[in-house]
């Protein structure tokens, strides 16, 4: 049976459309300053009133060493952040990422956002991105109008490589609280 050349182009053809999608996949968080189509952007004006919050420190590790000549593993991290409340939602109103030098590499909301009762975001760091260095950490903030159940952050690190792989938590640590203690102000008649 004899082929000819535009059989071959056409499974050609076929190849590469099936290979690569008209679609672009959805950007991650770590692509852009963007937020997940999913979650609700907020604005905190002067009438937003604090009932509590956090100030969480979650230690990131971009790499870390192995055997006896200090080699190094380079390692891709995912922050979670999860909202523990069964009924209340929070506001996350930023996510730093600062390197071994305690310096800023990345802000990565430009606008707080709201996570509903148990509802969860991430944001993830490539493992080819080295720029925070073994001493990384991210640093959020969140709040709430109300009293809430504190949320879960915590960043999981992971690396494979020649058939081995690792993989480790690192849970956040509150360094900073707010609470108002006050009960909530009477609402004024006009």
């Amino acid at each position: 049976m004899k082929l000819y050349p535009h059989f071959y182009l056409a499974i050609a053809f076929i190849f590469l459309t099936s290979c690569t999608s008209s679609e672009s996949p959805p950007k991650s968080q770590s692509d852009n300053n963007q937020v997940n189509p999913s979650q609700k952007v907020v604005t905190l004006d002067k009438n937003f009133q604090i009932a509590m919050g956090q100030t969480i420190y979650v230690p990131v590790y971009s790499h870390i060493y192995h055997d006896n000549q200090q080699k190094i593993l380079d390692l891709s991290a995912t922050l979670s952040i999860r909202n523990t409340d069964l009924n209340k939602s929070i506001i996350i109103t930023s996510v730093r990422y600062y390197d071994s030098n305690g310096k800023l590499v990345k802000q990565y909301l430009e606008q707080p956002i709201q996570l509903d009762a148990l509802g969860s975001t991430d944001f993830f760091i490539n493992r080819s991105d080295t720029s925070g260095g073994l001493g990384a950490n991210f640093i959020v903030e969140w709040v709430a109008q109300t009293e809430v159940s504190e949320p879960i952050v915590e960043a999981v690190m992971i690396a494979t490589e020649f058939q081995q792989g690792v993989s480790f938590v690192s849970p956040g640590k509150v360094i900073k609280s707010q609470k108002n203690n006050k009960s909530s102000p009477a609402k004024q008649g006009n």
